[in-house]
């Protein structure tokens, strides 16, 4: 029987081939999902002469420490190591923000300054027309005063 252990990452930890009795052990340094694979090197799989294909399969997991201070200073840098992360991960998060609010402000300058000039244009466009208007308005009221015989 051939057996393949592969981690979570799918790297191979365990590639071992086997006879008819077989024991093995692996240490994985990555936690969650482990795949194990058995592949029998037989091809038939008949039941000849009374034997039997048989698989006992006994998994024990998790961490065996005798000294119980290095397991406490363990835990220790481990709270200190997530403790750590978490701060990382908030700088990371506060810096995003800050890129972010950022980008805003220039989108909003960009869009304050044409306004800005959409703004002026119309004034002075307003302040022409209406200073045109008021001469040949002016114009108009001379030209009705003279033809009138007023002035």
């Amino acid at each position: 029987m051939t057996v393949t252990i592969r981690d979570p990452n799918h790297e191979i930890l365990l590639l071992k081939r086997y006879g008819k009795y077989g024991k093995f052990t692996f240490t994985s340094h990555a936690s969650g999902q482990h795949y194990l694979c058995m592949q029998s090197n037989s091809t038939r799989f008949s039941v000849f002469a009374g034997e039997r294909l048989r698989v006992h399969l006994d998994v024990q997991m998790g961490e065996h420490s005798i000294d119980p201070s290095a397991v406490k200073a363990k835990d220790t840098v481990k709270t200190m190591e997530y403790s750590l992360q978490h701060l990382i991960d908030q700088m990371t998060y506060i810096a995003r923000q800050q890129d972010y609010q950022r980008e805003r402000e220039e989108t909003f300058r960009e869009i304050s300054e044409q306004t800005n000039w959409s703004v002026l244009w119309w004034a002075i466009i307003q302040t022409a027309i209406l200073l045109s208007v008021g001469f040949w308005q002016m114009k108009r009221l001379k030209d009705f005063l003279i033809e009138k015989k007023l002035v």
